[in-house]
């Protein structure tokens, strides 16, 4: 897996002061994509130990709420295999920290056993995310008045409660 940028301290993209990882490779091509340059998946640097132990030690200070995933697209299989070891060390190492995902794909389409990008890791991933933004930019829905999204039709979604209910609930920030 390869990323795009880090930003250490991020306060767009969720809750609080975050570190926020942009991975690179994305299928979607939204129109209108603030970030297109990170659609294709040889785009920037390997994410090696070192670059996962630097989020590690940028996440580490009492000041930081959490970690947030976005790209480029998270939830593209070889990206979720290359995301699994980070959110496991967060979530041993840094339990108190909260996670954030952004996702073109649908929590309850695509991401479901059988889903579009569903993969022997997806469940598990999910297990650890508190918040998915999920659905694709639409450009005609673009509203710069909506909180941590960018267009109408993306849902902000409390993660664990979701999986819990089995129903989508909203995340209220």
């Amino acid at each position: 897996m390869n990323y795009a940028n880090i930003k250490k301290r991020d306060i767009a993209n969720g809750t609080g002061v975050r570190v926020s990882l942009f991975v690179s490779g994305c299928t979607h091509h939204c129109k209108g994509c603030f970030n297109s340059e990170t659609w294709s998946f040889s785009y920037g640097n390997p994410f090696t130990e070192e670059v996962e132990n630097e989020v590690i030690e940028a996440l580490s200070p009492d000041y930081m709420e959490g970690l947030t995933l976005l790209g480029g697209e998270p939830f593209e299989p070889v990206n979720q295999k290359g995301l699994l070891n980070l959110l496991r060390r967060v979530k041993k190492e840094l339990p108190e920290k909260n996670i954030w995902c952004y996702t073109g794909y649908l929590f309850d389409q695509d991401l479901v056993p059988g889903g579009k990008v569903h993969c022997e890791v997806t469940d598990e991933m999910l297990s650890m995310i508190d918040v998915l933004v999920d659905g694709e930019f639409v450009q005609d829905l673009y509203d710069i008045s909506l909180k941590f999204r960018g267009s109408s039709n993306q849902r902000i979604i409390n993660v664990k409660k979701s999986l819990e209910s089995g129903e989508i609930v909203l995340h209220m920030s």
